[in-house]
Parts: C-alpha cells; structure tokens; sequence
C-alpha cells in the first residue's frame, strides 16, 4: 500500500478529516460485516491480512478488497492491538428527520453525551432492545468517531443516528418525552404508552435547562445505594429494558 492511502486512511481517525472525505472506518470481521448487510452504509473497500483472505473472499461479494500487510494495518488502526479486516465506508448524506417515522415507537435523545464509549455503548443497547432511531444535540460526540464505532460493535450498521438543533426540534414533535431526572416519577411506576422520546442528559451536568422546559413527565432511576450518579449508558439500558418490558406484559 502507497504511504498517501496509509495516510488518508490514518486521517479519518479526526473528525475534521471524515467529514471532509466523507468516509469512516470500521474495525473487525464481525463489525465488517455487520455493515455488509446494512440498508444505510455502503462499503468502499475492505483491508485485510493474508491470514484473513479466505475468511473475506466467503463474505465479501462485490466490495473491493486489498490485502495489506499487518505492519500496514498497525499503521491504519485505531486499536492497539489492530484486527485483521478494515473497511472504508461512506458516510450517509444525513436526510431531513422527519417527524412521522418517530410515530408508534421509541426513540433516545441525547442531550450533549461526551463521551465515545458511552455513545457507542448506547447504541449497542438500543439495538439489543429494538430502537431503531437516536437523536443527538449537535454537541455530542462524532458517531463515527473510532471508539463510538468500535464501543457500538457493529450495531451502528442497524441504527440511524441524527444530529439536530434540539431547541428547535423538539417542539415539533407531538409526542411525550420522557426526561431522565434525579428528581421525578419512579421508572418503575411510569406507564410509558407506545411511543415516545427517552432524553438523556450530559454526562456530568444532565440535560440542559432549556432543553428540561420540554420534558413531559420527570422520570428518576430509584437510588438506593450511595453512588452519586448512573453512567448515562447504563440509564439508557435501564430505561429501554423498562420499555421493553412494559411493552411485552
């Protein structure tokens, strides 16, 4: 491989450089190919080891692959320890979200979530669960920062993500939003109904003030230890697992 792709390939690890070329990477033959099959990516090409060949040629179909050397890979990855397979996907041009797909269905929104694992890890949890959509404020982190990508472990592939001005959206939308407080309705006594917005708030400052104003019903994860706050991913898995169960009762 050329030392010009090596460094095209190195550069879409920063957020400037994706939005750019419009591409990401995706790390890992199950993540691979989990993206092989999405209805919203499309693979460019694939990088991989000679010891990963045979395993490409069986699932690669039509996708461009290279094969690389594993110091070439090293060079590439994100990781450590890098996989045996890269794909260079396109990012989608982001559509106008329109509002009617939110209808009869549950959909997170994230309030300026910082950080990429968490990010990651939600969107792992809502595909587990059967949400299909995630709305964030423009100031949480890139989704296709490396370690939302990697945290989400192909489920990425599954799940459109949005970035909006929620000051602005939020009104548009005729529908109960669900607000995770520390002050509010138990989760566990709150009839959810069949659709709605779930807003989870910053990491260390929770939802902003002005984004509280269009909060529903207050909504609180019962303490009952001393911890002074839950991991915003694991509120979100909390509270898709209290939909999930109200919704199969």
């Amino acid at each position: 491989m050329v030392s010009n792709q090596i460094s095209f390939l190195k550069s879409l690890q920063q957020k400037k450089h994706r939005k750019e070329h419009g591409f990401f990477l995706v790390e890992g033959l199950k993540s691979v190919t989990d993206f092989m099959h999405s209805d919203f990516y499309t693979i460019d090409t694939i990088y991989h080891t000679p010891l990963s060949e045979s395993k490409m040629l069986k699932v690669s179909g039509k996708i461009k692959l290279q094969n690389v050397s594993e110091a070439e890979l090293k060079k590439i990855s994100s990781l450590s320890t890098p996989q045996e397979v890269i794909a260079l996907v396109e990012i989608p041009k982001q559509a106008t979200l329109q509002l009617q797909q939110l209808r009869g269905k549950f959909t997170l929104v994230l309030d300026g979530v910082q950080d990429p694992g968490n990010l990651g890890t939600i969107i792992r949890t809502a595909d587990w669960f059967g949400i299909s959509q995630i709305i964030c404020s423009e100031d949480t982190v890139d989704v296709y920062n490396p370690k939302v990508v990697q945290a989400s472990m192909g489920s990425l592939s599954r799940i459109m993500v949005d970035y909006s001005n929620l000051l602005l959206l939020l009104p548009k939308i005729k529908q109960q939003v669900f607000g995770a407080m520390l002050n509010g309705e138990s989760i566990y006594q709150t009839d959810f109904g069949n659709e709605g917005l779930i807003l989870l708030g910053n990491e260390g400052n929770g939802i902003r003030p002005e984004i509280q104003q269009f909060i529903s019903k207050k909504i609180t994860i019962p303490q009952l230890g001393k911890a002074e706050s839950l991991n915003v991913a694991i509120a979100a898995a909390v509270f898709c697992n209290e939909i999930s169960r109200n919704r199969l009762k």
